[in-house]
Order: structure tokens, then C-alpha cells, then sequence
């Protein structure tokens, strides 16, 4: 099984060495970008943005550089996702549009519609290099300045679906970073550990509050209080992992590869072996790139907003959200029509859905 994106790349072989690295993977393109009826529609560009710890001999502990480089990285496309609900939208680098005319240029938009989020090497982050740790004050911190760097308080500001790719060590700080994500998907060597009472630390990334919440508080109990290790496999009974990805190394190796065209002078087409749950990631990217881009924003709003609620204020967060989204797309009749369209194409009883539908 292959799968055959466009991969357009921000490593450069002769930048310093980075900690942090982005590559932003084209995706087919979503209909939702599309209008036939408009001369100018644009030729939208979907991408799933790949951001990888890059200190795969420090199985990526994080020390003071690499978490103010990945405090950027997210504060950039925060900012950029941000940019797509006022429609202000990025333009293609100046290698995206070689040979593209200036009409095409300015109708060629990208957007990111999903985050992966993983690690180099076998490990996905094994906590902070105590070497050179950042500061824990500052870190726990609420300043302004203190946040601009604050990698988790930036991961919670992207308005995008966060898939977390996991592999190996997921330790204390990089707990942390793993559970910033949205969802999160691992292969059997995942293993999860928080040592902060190991060691007299203080969680300060969320830890004490987001575990209980996806866990339970007495799992979440059990396993901070005890700073033993979870494996995969009780991980995912357990709900810490979304998905197990369960495929053996030699099927994975011949079956999971994924062809690359890199952007540039010209652009050539190489083949790279890509790990069961990353490939299991890209999927989950493209399926979530097939649907309404501006609702999948708006509901992963809906979710993370509701959830810090009790109950039934959620509720109410949800219709109040739910009331400004319909003022907005009722009048165009796009929606409704778009919806009669799809139940018509998949299921051919478009009468009778549509007059059980209570919108």
C-alpha cells in the first residue's frame, strides 16, 4: 500500500543544526475549496504540517533551545490558522510558484489542516534534558513573555486537530507535550512514564489535569503517584492512546511507503519508508482534509472550549457557537445544498433523510 503526496520541506542543509523540524505535506484536495461556478476560485492547497523533536540521541529530551524553538513553531501556525478564519491566507514561497502565472499565484492558497506531531529516532520525548532544562519558573509562568515560549500553552492555541505520532519513551515533560494533542496514536513500544514525584517536580504542562481527563482520576492517580511505566497495550485499553497501531516490522517496512515529490527547481518523485503510525497518522490527515475545513476548526473549538465546563454550561458553549455558525451560512443556501448532495451520491434516498433532518 502506497500513498502519493506532495511534501514541501523547510530543512536546510546549510541552516545550523535545528531541533525542530517542519515539513508541510500537500494532501488531495478537498472539494470544500472548490467552486466551479467562480472564475476565481482558488487552487487550495491542503496540507497536513509535520513537526518532529529532532535529538533522537537524547531520545529528544528537551532542553532550553529546543523549547523555544518549538514554543515558535507552534506560535507561527497558531498564528497562520488564526489568519484563516479572517480569510487571510498564505501565499506560496517563491519555489511553490515557479511557472505559475501571476493570476494563479494569487489564487493558490494553503492551508493546514492538521498537525503531526512526533519525534525522531525510537523515542518520542523522554522529559527534559536536566543538563540544561528550561526554567520552571518562567515555564509555570502566566506572564505574557513567559508564554510567547511556553510550547503547551502554544500547542493549545492551534485551532487545528493535533494528532500525536508516538513511538518509544513518553516521559514526564514529554507526557506533557503527548497529551497537548488532540489525539494521539502509538505502535506497541509506546510506553508512558511520569516521574515527577520521582524526583520532587512539580507539573507545570498540564499533567496533573489533562491525564485525570482522559484516564480517569484514579488511573491518573495510580500512575503519577507510582511514576511506574504504562505500556501500549494498557494505554489503549485505558483510553491514553486513541489508536494501537498493530503492524508487524517487515509488513510495515514493505507495505507503508509514501512517494514525495520535494518542491523546487524541478521537482522529483523519491520513495520514503514511512513508520506504520506515521502512515496511520497521514490517513487520518487526509480524511479530516476531505471534510469542511472552517467546521472542523469550529467544532474542535466547541469540544476544547465545552470541556473545561461542567456539563451544562458546555451545552450552552455549544449552542452559542452552533447559533453564530448558522447565522453565518444559512443565508447562502451552500451548506444545505452540499449536504442534499452527499446524501444523494452515497446513500440515493435523498427525500427521505432530508425530511427526517431536524435542521
Amino acid at each position: 500500500m502506497t500513498m502519493t503526496m506532495t511534501m514541501t520541506t523547510d530543512r536546510c542543509s546549510s541552516a545550523p543544526h535545528q531541533l525542530v523540524l517542519t515539513e508541510r505535506i500537500a494532501l488531495p484536495i478537498s472539494s470544500h475549496y472548490d467552486d466551479d461556478d467562480d472564475d476565481d476560485a482558488e487552487a487550495a492547497i491542503t496540507e497536513a504540517l509535520l513537526i518532529t523533536l529532532n535529538r533522537p540521541t537524547k531520545k529528544n529530551c528537551f532542553n532550553t533551545q529546543l523549547c523555544r524553538e518549538l514554543a515558535t513553531v507552534f506560535y507561527n501556525v497558531a498564528n497562520e490558522i488564526e489568519g484563516y478564519d479572517n480569510d487571510d491566507l498564505t501565499t506560496a514561497t517563491a519555489d511553490d510558484t515557479d511557472g505559475v502565472s501571476d493570476g494563479d499565484k494569487r489564487r493558490r492558497r494553503r492551508r493546514i489542516v492538521a498537525v503531526l506531531f512526533t519525534g525522531a529516532g525510537q523515542s518520542f520525548c523522554a522529559g527534559a534534558d536536566l543538563t540544561n532544562p528550561p526554567n520552571p519558573i518562567h515555564q509555570s509562568s502566566d506572564l505574557a513573555h513567559h508564554l510567547r515560549y511556553n510550547p503547551v500553552y502554544q500547542i493549545s492555541r492551534v485551532g487545528v486537530p493535533i494528532i500525536g505520532v508516538l513511538r518509544g519513551h513518553v516521559i514526564t515533560g514529554g507526557f506533557e507535550l503527548a497529551l497537548a494533542c488532540d489525539i494521539l496514536l502509538g505502535d506497541t513500544t509506546t510506553t508512558f512514564r511520569d516521574t515527577h514525584v520521582k524526583f520532587g517536580l512539580a507539573p507545570c504542562w498540564g499533567l496533573s489535569q489533562n491525564l485525570c481527563r482522559r484516564i480517569g482520576i484514579g488511573r491518573a492517580k495510580l500512575v503519577s503517584f507510582s511514576a511506574q511505566p504504562v505500556t501500549a497495550e494498557r494505554a489503549y485499553e485505558w483510553g491514553l492512546l486513541d489508536e494501537l497501531v498493530m503492524v508487524p516490522p517487515p509488513v510495515a517496512s514493505a507495505s507503508h511507503s509514501i512517494s514525495i515529490s520535494v518542491d523546487g527547481n524541478k521537482a522529483t518523485t523519491t520513495t520514503m519508508v514511512v513508520d506504520p503510525v506515521l502512515y496511520r497518522a497521514l490517513e487520518l490527515a487526509e480524511a479530516i482534509s476531505s471534510n469542511n475545513p472552517l467546521m472542523v476548526r469550529r467544532y474542535k473549538r466547541a469540544i476544547v472550549e465545552g470541556t473545561k465546563l461542567n456539563y451544562s454550561n458546555g451545552l450552552q458553549r455549544e449552542r452559542e457557537l452552533g447559533l453564530a455558525h448558522y447565522m453565518e451560512i444559512v443565508g447562502d443556501g451552500r451548506t444545505f445544498e452540499s449536504a442534499k448532495e452527499y446524501i444523494v451520491d452515497h446513500d440515493g434516498r435523498q427525500q427521505v433523510v432530508v425530511s427526517q433532518s431536524k435542521l
